[in-house]
C-alpha cells in the first residue's frame, strides 16, 4: 500500500484524485489546501492529515520522513502557478509526483524539473487522461493506419460557460492560470498532438480574457479550433449539466464520439503511473509549447483558414 499526500484538496478536480487512490487500494495520510472546504475527504479517508497552510504540510512531510515513514507521491491539483514549485519540494524531498495539467505553464520548467529528477531520484507523472480515452486511442489508431501522406482537416470547439466569479479567481489572471488556452484547452492541444503527431504551424487568430481561437498545422492534421468560457457563444444546442457545454470535434465530415467514458480515466492515470508507465515531463512538452505560444503571439489581422465561428466575431 502506498501513502499519498494531496494538494489542493478543495479544488474541482480533486474528488477524481481521491477516488483514485482509494480505487488502487492505497492510503491518503495527509492533504494541504488553503481553503478548508474538504468534506468530500470523510468519504474517502476520513483518518486523514490535513493542513491550510502550505509550510505546516511541508513541516508534516519532513517530519514523517525522519521517524521512516516518507511519502510515495504526492499529488498535486493545485491552481496552475502553484504546480512548478510545488513539484520541486516532493522531488527534493524524494518524492514521486503526480500532477495535474497544465503540469506547468512554460516550457523551461520543464527543462527545470528536470534537473530535480535527475538530482533528487524522483519522478514527475501527469495526467493526460484522454490519451486513455477509448475514442481517442480509436482515433491515433486510424490515422496511423491511412496513407503516410494524408492529411485529415479538424474542426475542434469546446465551450464552457463560466460565471463572473471566474474571472475575478486565479484563473482570470494570466501569469497564474495561463489563460483560456492553457486552462481550459490544454488537454485538447495534448490530444491532437498524440493523434496527429509533431506541430509544424500555429496561428493565433482571436484573443480575449474569455474566447480564443487559431489554426494549427500538425505532421498528420490542419486544426481549425475555437474555445470559449463565454455564454453567448453556445449554440442554441448547448449541453446542460452541471454549467452549460459545448464540444465538437470534427475529423472532416465525421463528429469523433467521446461524450461519456471519462469516468474512470484518473484511475486508469493512477494504474499506470503505479505500474511505473506515467506519463512524464517529455510527454507534456509539445502541449505546453503549444499554448506558451498561444499566449504570447500576435493575433493574425486577416487569417486564411478561420474558424467558422470567428464569424460572430470578426
Amino acid at each position: 500500500m502506498k501513502r499519498f499526500a494531496l494538494i489542493g484538496a478543495a479544488g474541482y478536480i480533486a474528488p477524481r484524485h481521491l477516488n483514485a487512490i482509494k480505487e488502487t487500494g492505497h492510503e491518503l495520510v495527509a492533504a494541504m489546501d488553503v481553503n478548508d472546504s474538504v468534506g468530500i475527504m470523510d468519504m474517502h479517508f476520513p483518518e486523514s492529515e490535513f493542513f491550510t497552510e502550505f509550510e505546516a504540510f511541508a513541516a508534516y512531510v519532513e517530519d514523517e520522513a525522519l521517524k521512516g515513514n516518507k511519502l510515495d507521491y504526492i499529488s498535486i491539483c493545485s491552481p496552475n502557478y502553484l504546480h512548478a514549485p510545488q513539484m520541486k519540494f516532493a522531488l527534493k524531498n524524494g518524492i514521486d509526483v503526480i500532477c495535474e495539467k497544465p503540469l506547468v505553464l512554460s516550457s523551461s520548467e520543464i527543462d527545470k524539473l528536470k534537473l530535480y529528477e535527475e538530482k533528487y531520484g524522483a519522478k514527475v507523472n501527469s495526467i493526460l487522461q484522454l490519451r486513455l480515452h477509448p475514442s481517442i486511442i480509436a482515433l491515433r489508431e486510424k490515422v496511423q493506419k491511412a496513407a503516410k501522406d494524408e492529411v485529415f482537416d479538424v474542426e475542434l470547439t469546446y465551450m464552457t460557460s463560466r460565471g463572473k466569479w471566474y474571472l475575478k479567481s486565479w484563473k482570470g489572471v494570466d501569469e497564474k492560470s495561463g489563460g483560456v488556452a492553457t486552462n481550459v484547452g490544454v488537454h485538447f492541444f495534448d490530444m491532437l498532438h498524440f493523434i496527429f503527431g509533431e506541430i509544424k504551424e500555429n496561428e493565433v487568430h482571436y484573443k480575449d480574457e474569455q474566447t480564443v481561437s487559431g489554426y494549427l498545422v500538425y505532421e498528420r492534421a490542419r486544426v481549425k479550433w475555437f474555445l470559449s468560457i463565454d455564454a453567448n457563444n453556445l449554440p442554441e444546442n448547448a449541453v446542460q449539466g452541471e454549467k452549460k457545454t459545448y464540444r465538437s470535434i470534427m475529423i472532416g465530415d465525421e463528429e469523433l464520439e467521446f461524450s461519456g467514458g471519462f469516468t474512470d480515466l484518473h484511475t486508469q492515470s493512477y494504474t499506470h503511473v503505479l505500474a511505473g508507465n506515467g506519463y512524464g515531463l517529455e510527454d507534456n512538452r509539445t502541449a505546453i509549447e503549444t499554448v506558451e505560444k498561444i499566449r504570447v503571439q500576435e493575433v493574425v489581422a486577416i487569417p486564411e483558414h478561420y474558424h467558422p465561428l470567428m464569424n460572430k466575431l470578426l
